[in-house]
């Protein structure tokens, strides 16, 4: 069994080169992308403007952090761009220099690499499997002790699919403002969310200097390649701070022209959220019923799943799905889990189908064999 440990959801070379798989043929369940791809009204802007890479972008993105301000109702003078949620994490992190940070856990991995990169320690906070991995916000106040700068979480809950409300949020910004404390909130799949407003802190940022929130564009918006992200924040201070560690020009052209066409589709934003609502509903149904698996309620556009089986591992299901060109997140590697824990994402239906029934197959036939069995062994 090869060790899939060190798959990021978007290796599909490394899975083709190893399982001799070709990458066009594999359908990604961990990469979190919105199956609908990206908007048509961007691909014919894109070929439309093909001439704007003969041409500097604006350095200072005036109508695309305009763009994105409509979208997300915020304040365009408190909106920073930047080369994909990636870099506004390194430029935000080595900008604040926490000496200690709390991250809620488990979480993505790219903090850690930015907090240790500037020197500074971290801890995890880690969400408790006995509570569905849901909050206990007392419990947090006192890890919060007086040596913590930063406090890093993501909203929905990356690979949990957990998400806090808009009043959680607020209790935790209220003391952390009052001790000095910065929150940095990643809110990649905030866009999924059955109701996206109830969890969005972007509300927030008007009243509480000490909060900055990023998006990006790769997930709700099927645009990794175009490497677009935002923060929002309204300490000002730090926000040209930032600036000036920032590298000019660091979004290109094809990305301001894409990103100023995608926040104004709508008709694409309601499909997509229509599409994720209905098979994030059929989905959760179908898994109620199965006795191998918990699958976690879900606040985003994925599941997460604890094998109950205890004669299986995530790597053996992620082993058996991806014979069938089906590749999964075995999620062991998250800092706070093992391996009873994978992620998987919400595709088209007919794909979902395909990955239900690979599921069903390693997970639950099993289970129904057995009971055949033991019925007939009864009879005897």
């Amino acid at each position: 069994m090869t060790d899939n440990k060190q798959f990021h959801g978007s290796d599909l070379e490394k899975i083709e080169k190893i399982y001799g798989i070709p990458k066009n043929q594999i359908i990604s369940f961990g990469a979190n992308v919105n199956p609908l791809g990206a908007s048509q009204k961007v691909h014919k802007a894109l070929c439309s403007n093909m001439d704007s890479i003969s041409r500097y972008p604006d350095r200072d993105y005036v109508e695309l952090r305009k763009a994105i301000g409509n979208y997300t109702n915020a304040k365009p003078e408190y909106i920073m761009v930047g080369n994909g949620c990636t870099e506004l994490i390194s430029l935000f992190i080595k900008t604040l220099s926490p000496r200690n940070t709390l991250i809620l856990g488990p979480s993505y991995s790219e903090y850690e690499r930015d907090i240790e990169l500037c020197k500074g320690s971290y801890k995890y906070f880690f969400l408790k499997e006995g509570r569905d991995f849901d909050l206990n916000v007392r419990t947090l106040f006192d890890k919060l002790a007086k040596h913590v700068n930063l406090l890093i979480f993501c909203n929905p809950n990356n690979p949990t699919s957990t998400a806090l409300s808009v009043k959680t949020i607020q209790r935790i910004l209220s003391y952390c403002q009052k001790r000095n404390i910065f929150v940095l909130i990643d809110e990649t799949y905030a866009e999924f969310a059955p109701k996206e407003l109830s969890i969005s802190a972007i509300p927030l940022v008007d009243n509480y200097t000490n909060l900055m929130i990023l998006r990006g564009t790769s997930k709700f918006f099927a645009a990794p390649g175009l490497r677009l992200g935002y923060g929002i924040c309204s300490d000002n201070l730090l926000l040209l701070r930032m600036k000036k560690q920032q590298n000019p020009w660091s979004v290109n052209s094809m990305a301001e022209v894409a990103g100023r066409v995608m926040f104004a589709d709508r008709t694409y934003i309601q499909n997509t959220r229509r599409l994720v609502e209905l098979e994030r509903t059929r989905l959760k149904l179908e898994f109620s019923s199965w006795k191998s698996i918990q699958v976690y309620d879900s606040a985003c556009n994925f599941f997460f799943a604890r094998i109950l089986n205890s004669n299986l591992t995530s790597a053996q299901v992620f082993e058996h799905c991806i014979q069938k060109g089906l590749m999964i997140r075995d999620c062991a590697s998250f800092p706070g889990l093992d391996e009873r824990f994978f992620r998987f994402c919400i595709m088209l239906p007919a794909q979902n189908d395909l990955l239900l029934a690979a599921l069903y197959e390693l997970l639950e036939k099993p289970l129904v064999e057995d009971k055949e069995v033991a019925y007939l062994e009864d009879e005897e």
